[in-house]
């Protein structure tokens, strides 16, 4: 059906994104001039847009119609990739990269409630979900190998060459008067939601500047940090339409978790290429991480079918182990030069534990959430992993550059496994008082 695949293709062009930049890394920075901070703020200018606009994208789509804002969404990504492509130096490259964040927030809630008017039926919405979602799998997996073959054959460049006639193609195919969705009267929050915006983004460069050696830099972006978290908290508790649902323990320890997957994922892709391109060609280092990227694309049927079987909790512990030990395999590989075959394990090991437990996790998020939330506490999963790709690049990158007391990226890729591990331990530990909880009840 032509909608459903420019819906999907849409959400494989804005996840594409997020990975298709990691093996060009190298080659922006010879080309732009730039440091290690550029190159981070290249990379998570785009998610921070992203993790913080998600907040209300749906309440716009739900406003102006989701097939509008779709459509708006992806011409905007397409043009934005464009000048992205002809940027003349490492900030506009920045600034652009932001806007195709604030492009992508807008496509991803907007094609979930296309596919809900698309499909009334409910299993037919289920096979048309299960189509949509396996895109994702299949555009982090094809990231880094078409990121590789695009920057051997011309440059960084072309990695952003390539989503104008993508994006194209996406809007033939959604032109159809049966993708329309009613408008709403659903209030906007604007000025809350530009306030998240500036807290991550402020966050983000304090974590940056502390990692490149900037410690007044820092300061300053920390206190300016705090005043905007606390203008958000202020807002969201008096805002009519807050962009936050109530949380519970149990759904606060699921989003964390899903912060750390992101944060793992996101620092791995970040830190392998620059230490990988120094022996490998681009194209190398996107074949390279195929053991890490396919398991991305086949494993979450698997893991569908265990969630249905065990219930998501334990996926989601057994992915996180596996995240713990593989950044421990990758750490110990890159500290003693142990060659590909060590970080081959490592790699599998990171693509099985992702494929493990976020689709485990979206089943805990909905199923933890309070009654009539399952939706927006979804949306919120997207955020918070976004938040977590932005944390996990500001900090993997400062300890690459020595700000962190580490010139070597093995303590970035060991962080990544600590970090999973707490996560984990969060998880059990509200696995075990949900079980004593029962047991009283039981008992009483």
């Amino acid at each position: 059906m032509k909608p459903l695949t420019g819906i999907s293709l849409g959400y494989f062009m804005v996840l594409l994104d997020m990975t298709v930049l990691s093996v060009a890394e190298p080659d922006l920075a010879r080309s732009l001039h730039a440091s290690l901070a550029g190159l981070q703020w290249v990379v998570t200018a785009y998610t921070v847009a992203f993790a913080a606009l998600l907040l209300g994208a749906g309440a716009v789509a739900d406003r102006y119609g989701a097939h509008q804002v779709f459509r708006a969404g992806v011409a905007g990504f397409g043009l934005g990739s464009l000048l992205c492509a002809l940027a003349p130096d490492i900030w506009t490259l920045v600034a652009l990269r932001a806007l195709l964040g604030a492009a992508a927030a807008a496509v991803v809630p907007a094609s979930m409630a296309m596919i809900t008017r698309l499909f009334p039926r409910p299993a037919d919405r289920a096979r048309a979900v299960a189509v949509w979602a396996a895109t994702s799998g299949a555009a982090l997996a094809a990231g880094p190998v078409v990121g590789g073959v695009l920057v051997d054959a011309a440059g960084w460049r072309a990695i952003f060459l390539v989503n104008g006639p993508l994006a194209a193609v996406v809007l033939v195919l959604v032109a159809g008067r049966s993708v329309r969705c009613p408008t709403g009267f659903r209030k906007i929050d604007w000025t809350t939601q530009l306030t998240a915006v500036a807290a991550l983004a402020l966050l983000t460069d304090a974590l940056i500047a502390l990692g490149a050696g900037a410690p007044a830099h820092a300061a300053t972006a920390a206190v300016a940090f705090v005043a905007a978290a606390t203008l958000f908290a202020v807002r969201e508790r008096r805002s009519a339409a807050p962009v936050l649902v109530r949380t519970t323990p149990d759904l606060r320890t699921a989003l964390l978790a899903g912060a750390a997957v992101n944060f793992a994922m996101s620092g791995v892709l970040f830190v392998l290429p620059l230490l990988l391109t120094a022996r490998l060609s681009p194209v190398a280092t996107g074949l390279a991480f195929l053991p890490m990227t396919v398991p991305f694309a086949v494993n979450p049927l698997l893991t569908g079918r265990l969630v249905a079987r065990v219930g998501p909790r334990p996926p989601v512990l057994a992915g996180l182990a596996l995240l713990t030990v593989a950044g421990l395999v990758l750490g110990a590989a890159v500290a003693t030069d142990a060659g590909y075959p060590v970080l081959v394990v490592g790699l599998v090991g990171t693509g099985f534990g992702v494929s493990l437990a976020l689709p485990a996790l979206v089943t805990l998020v909905v199923t933890t959430a309070p009654a009539g939330t399952a939706g927006a506490a979804g949306g919120l999963l997207n955020a918070v992993r976004q938040v977590g790709a932005t944390v996990g690049v500001a900090v993997t990158g400062g300890f690459v550059t020595g700000g962190f007391g580490t010139g070597r990226g093995d303590a970035a890729l060991v962080l990544c496994a600590v970090v999973c591990a707490a996560a984990g331990l969060g998880v059990a530990r509200r696995r075990t008082a949900d079980t004593s909880r029962r047991e009283g009840v039981s008992r009483g």
